[in-house]
């Protein structure tokens, strides 16, 4: 070969080897999936190749440099699903795998309805303030990220105990100062169950109070509103006030009519919403794909009862000479009180028993109350009455009492979400033996799979928003949500032909199929349907958060 072919064929292979290394390189490229990024855009074939746990590039990737590639042909690939309403506070500290949710897709819980984890009395436990348990959790480690609201029942309870007497100014004032404590410690924002005493004891106008540090911070106000029955329209009308009142952004949450004399009425329901927005108010909703919700027994204890926390209710229970009360109210409601006995329909076979501590009473895990009451001799409320003294006070109950219909319409809205009220656990776990809401396992994939492929109540790009970006921006969680470079790599991977859910009410512990892959802050944390024990989660803090000074 003459010289100069030798020096031609050295400058091509120096050409080549240069071009070779100044691809890019990435620590995993998700490769051939139909890309639905979140914003609501329509599907588009592309790759994603992520790096240090966020999303570097979006395109085609054939020719970059990768430590794995993960072949997506048949796969949607989405944004990581985030969970509005979510009830793991406890349960990913003894289970930081949280099977149920991460094999659903969910890669960010939403905590704190309510009662949250901070403030808490001393002794409770390891941690004392809502960032003391973000930090407990961090150094614990977990699979998905979690983000929480501080809740107005820990807030209230913590400043006035368990009495049940309307609050002072001066009470509201310290309470006010610990939603600003917690705002600064990286709420998301606050958080109400106003059902069940002592928060139905707060006003208005004290809950517009109690939201205006929140939304001085940016924050969101959630609440599972007032009454979900026959008080249901006044209930969002203060949902509304809040958000007027203390100019914040509200999330009503699970958005449902749940008593069976007012099913059909979610346009007016809607309505209300409608207008309110249509007046520059920000009022959002979010649902579960379910016709049936998740309490306790004890629900069904009228207000008054509960006066003093659960022993003096116990008390009341044990009092013979109270119980021609208890029933009468329980048979007949009372005017502002959500009776979930009524909101059944006034029958005892709506009612699914979840979990119980006594040995004797296990036996009725998983059946209706009907039957429990079938196995005793006695009149239905007494034996009721008789179960909540056998069980400390607490049976975990899921309550049939919305419609279909309703719950459909309320989730086509623009402004609403999806969120579970559920738990991360494992049938494998100490809840296995429970009966859980099969919300619990498969809420997202039943949205992808009955509310999207079978019964076409949404479109598929339209649901991925729904369960993606519209909750990120909802409770205002930046870098998240969507496929979209800079953002964190928070991604789930499924088949939009097969993915459904296998949670039933009669069989709540199955997973779901048709996702075979989660990704977390980069992480894959479910592969090819495997859980990796991976811990790649991350406390996700609100828009307040101000960091301890060092």
């Amino acid at each position: 070969m003459k010289p100069r072919h030798v020096l031609a064929s050295l400058v091509f292979a120096l050409a080549q080897l240069s071009s070779c290394s100044s691809q890019p390189s990435y620590d995993l490229i998700i490769e051939h999936g139909s890309l639905v990024d979140g914003s609501g855009a329509p599907a588009r074939e592309a790759d994603v190749g992520i790096l240090d746990g966020k999303i570097a590039a979006i395109g085609d990737l054939a020719a970059a440099g990768a430590e794995r590639r993960i072949d997506a042909s048949g796969l949607v690939v989405a944004p990581g699903f985030i969970d509005m309403h979510n009830h793991s506070d406890l349960t990913v500290i003894d289970e930081p795998n949280a099977e149920s949710m991460v094999r659903q897709g969910v890669t960010t819980m939403i905590l704190g309805e309510g009662g949250s984890q901070g403030p808490l009395t001393p002794g409770e436990h390891e941690w004392g303030t809502l960032g003391e348990y973000f930090d407990f959790m961090e150094s614990k480690g977990l699979t998905p990220n979690i983000a929480s609201y501080v809740g107005q029942t820990q807030i209230w309870t913590f400043i006035k105990g368990d009495e049940l007497k309307p609050a002072t100014d001066e009470e509201i004032a310290l309470m006010q100062a610990e939603v600003e404590k917690a705002m600064q410690q990286g709420a998301l924002g606050l958080s109400t169950s106003l059902l069940m005493p002592p928060s139905s004891l707060v006003t208005t106008e004290q809950l517009a109070e109690l939201a205006k540090p929140a939304a001085a911070h940016g924050g969101l106000y959630s609440t599972h509103i007032r009454d979900e029955g026959q008080g249901v329209f006044d209930a969002i009308a203060e949902a509304i006030a809040v958000g007027r009142g203390a100019k914040i952004r509200v999330d009503i949450i699970h958005l449902k009519i749940a008593d069976k004399a007012l099913w059909g009425r979610m346009l007016e329901v809607l309505a209300l919403i409608d207008s309110a927005r249509a007046e520059g108010l920000d009022i959002r909703s979010n649902v579960y794909p379910y016709t049936a919700g998740q309490n306790n027994l004890r629900a069904i204890i009228p207000p008054w009862a509960h006066d003093g926390g659960n022993e003096a209710m116990l008390a009341r229970l044990r009092d013979r000479s109270q119980r021609a009360r208890l029933r009468r109210d329980i048979l007949n409601g009372l005017p502002g009180w959500y009776n979930h006995y009524l909101a059944t329909g006034g029958g005892w076979e709506g009612m699914l028993l979840v979990d119980f501590k006594q040995e004797s009473n296990k036996q009725f895990v998983g059946k209706r109350m009907s039957e429990l009451i079938a196995s005793r001799v006695g009149d239905p409320v007494g034996i009721l009455l008789d179960v909540l003294i056998e069980e400390d006070g607490s049976v975990p109950t899921v309550f049939f009492h919305h419609s279909e219909d309703d719950m459909q319409l309320a989730m086509k809205q623009p402004y609403t979400s999806i969120g579970s009220d559920g738990s991360a656990i494992s049938p494998e776990g100490p809840r296995g033996a429970t009966h859980p809401h099969p919300r619990w396992y498969g809420t997202f994939p039943r949205v992808l799979g009955r509310y999207v492929r079978e019964l076409n109540t949404l479109e598929l790009p339209e649901a991925v928003k729904k369960i993606t970006s519209m909750n990120a921006e909802k409770a205002n969680i930046p870098d998240r949500g969507l496929i979209k470079e800079g953002f964190w790599a928070d991604a789930t991977l499924f088949n939009p032909e097969t993915v459904i859910d296998k949670a039933t009410f009669e069989e709540p512990h199955h997973y779901p199929e048709g996702i075979p892959y989660v990704i977390v802050n980069g992480v894959v944390a479910l592969d090819n349907g495997q859980h990796t024990n991976s811990r790649s989660g991350k406390v996700l803090r609100g828009p307040g958060y101000q960091p301890p000074a060092e």
